[in-house]
């Protein structure tokens, strides 16, 4: 079988807390920290082989030498499919809560913006499968491991998508920086897709057809744009303080 790797304590904790299935667990060898200690004996609780390797072999196995001294044999990452999250979330107390991504290629930005919708109480994320950035270990480490906690769903045609949320009753809100009406401005209860664009470009045009309402977010001195990962961190707390607001 097909293996991924997962390293950092908190994308490693979450892998091990969830339903992905993990195979060994490989620990740096003469490590204080107690957090790693914990790792093993929550993955020995749960019949995963614990392995102790030094530090140089740990990043070569992770790739990476920000490993933080764990690294996990998992399963290949699953993604969620769209029908089965609207069907186990169409009829959500306070609505479909939703963040489409169009395009993000950078994997900081992608997992530092799944790790914001995990906080801002989105239900699911929607990523293109095309010229983005998938699951890699980079991203599920970037996120802290929110990534195992929120359902990721890849999709072939975001336009497609976008229209079919329509149908299944969401508003589609698109972040773009020359819209005329701020982010402070819009009411974001009920069923709602928010839509951040990629680093360079934005949302491109013909997804940006399909949103009912494009927002910006306002500047007050410095330069004019901001990076994707931040700008849709903002929108995202601004939507879950209003629908957290009774």
């Amino acid at each position: 079988m097909k293996e991924d790797i997962l390293y950092g304590i908190n994308p490693v904790r979450e892998a091990l807390r969830g339903n992905r299935k993990a195979f060994e667990l490989f620990v740096q060898t003469g490590g204080t920290d107690q957090r790693i200690a914990k790792l093993a004996t929550l993955a020995e609780e749960k019949g995963i082989a614990v392995r102790r390797r030094e530090r140089a072999d740990l990043e070569r196995l992770a790739g990476n030498p920000h490993h933080q001294g764990v690294v996990l044999k998992v399963a290949p990452f699953i993604y969620a499919e769209l029908e089965d999250f609207l069907a186990n979330h169409q009829e959500s107390e306070g609505g479909m809560f939703l963040l489409v991504l169009d395009r993000i290629q950078d994997p900081q930005n992608l997992g530092a913006l799944i790790r914001s919708a995990a906080c801002a109480g989105v239900q699911g994320v929607i990523i293109p499968k095309d010229r983005a950035c998938g699951m890699t270990p980079v991203v599920e480490k970037a996120s802290a491991g929110a990534v195992e906690t929120i359902p990721v769903i890849q999709v072939t045609n975001l336009v497609q998508t976008l229209e079919r949320l329509k149908q299944a009753g969401c508003w589609i809100f698109g972040l773009a920086g020359e819209a005329n009406k701020d982010i402070y401005q819009a009411d974001y209860r009920g069923n709602l897709a928010l839509v951040v664009g990629s680093e360079g470009e934005g949302i491109r045009p013909l997804v940006r057809k399909h949103c009912d309402l494009l927002l910006a977010i306002p500047h007050y001195g410095g330069i004019s744009s901001l990076n994707a990962s931040v700008a849709g961190g903002i929108v995202l707390f601004e939507a879950a303080r209003q629908r957290c607001t009774p």
